[in-house]
């Protein structure tokens, strides 16, 4: 990875979790020439295979930081449901900057914690293992308490990525919930193409054209505006025996109906031919 700030401070870095996202971030780091001093992780070994790609870091034997090789910056990236639990029982040195990668969770948690400073620092991406992740082309979202930590968040982010930006808490939980119907839910749906077409016996290669399509007109247009298919033409016996198809999948039939009545929702309503004069 190139270094894509020409002028920066390394940073020493303590890296709170060793899953999905501290997997990649933690090399991605070293690369943009900052030290990952530690790993702490919930699981020993999960840590210890992290920090072992990482030279000079260590296995933090418990949140009690103080004692443990000192950081500029301790970046927690555990699931959105233990930040809190792990923000209660860390003990980190008085003024020490702390920021999660949650895209959900508020600036506002760290009040409880006055001891730190507390910010925010979220990639905007899905993080598979198996698959590196370009941080060059992550969108990173940046928020802190004080303009310190958001210029050191920010220089930091600059290190790694072309897209970083201040977002704010309530942009930030917008954006993930956008993040979650463009990413999570659509993953959700292709996982449903794929079983249907495979009763069919048939690949799932075959919709790789039309997904890429799909996808570059979205982008390069405002997606309602080029919704296409039998909801958007309103055509009542394509969705019809669209339904039938799914008799044998009820849950599926059912999120079909929801989705075209989505998309019908979106569309400018019919005006009676007897009013357009055609």
């Amino acid at each position: 990875m190139r270094l894509l700030q020409s002028t920066f401070a390394p940073q020493r870095i303590a890296l709170l979790g060793s899953g999905r996202v501290a997997s990649q971030l933690g090399p991605a780091l070293l690369k943009a020439g900052h030290q990952v001093v530690s790993v702490w992780s919930r699981t020993t070994a999960s840590a210890q295979s992290l920090a072992a790609e990482l030279p000079s870091a260590v296995v933090s034997p418990s949140l009690s930081f103080a004692s443990q090789p000192p950081a500029d910056i301790y970046i927690i990236s555990v699931p959105d449901a233990a930040i809190e639990e792990v923000l209660a029982a860390a003990r980190f040195p008085v003024g020490a900057l702390v920021a999660h990668t949650a895209g959900a969770l508020p600036l506002s948690l760290f009040e409880a914690y006055p001891k730190v400073r507390g910010g925010v620092f979220y990639p905007l991406q899905t993080f598979s293992p198996g698959r590196m992740i370009d941080w060059a082309t992550v969108p990173l979202c940046i928020e802190a308490a004080d303009e310190t930590g958001q210029a050191v968040l920010m220089a930091l982010g600059h290190s790694l990525s072309n897209l970083v930006q201040p977002v704010a808490t309530l942009q930030r939980q917008r954006l993930h919930v956008a993040a979650v119907f463009a990413s999570n839910f659509t993953n959700h749906l292709l996982g449903i193409s794929h079983a249907l077409l495979s009763e069919a016996n048939l690949p799932f290669e075959l919709l790789a054209p039309l997904l890429r399509e799909t996808v570059e007109k979205a982008i390069a247009a405002p997606p309602f505006s080029v919704q296409t298919g039998p909801a958007a033409r309103r055509d009542g016996p394509t969705l019809a025996r669209h339904q039938a198809e799914l008799t044998a999948h009820p849950a599926w039939m059912s999120l079909y109906k929801s989705l075209s009545d989505s998309i019908q929702q979106q569309l400018p309503p019919v005006v009676p031919n007897n009013e357009t004069g055609l």
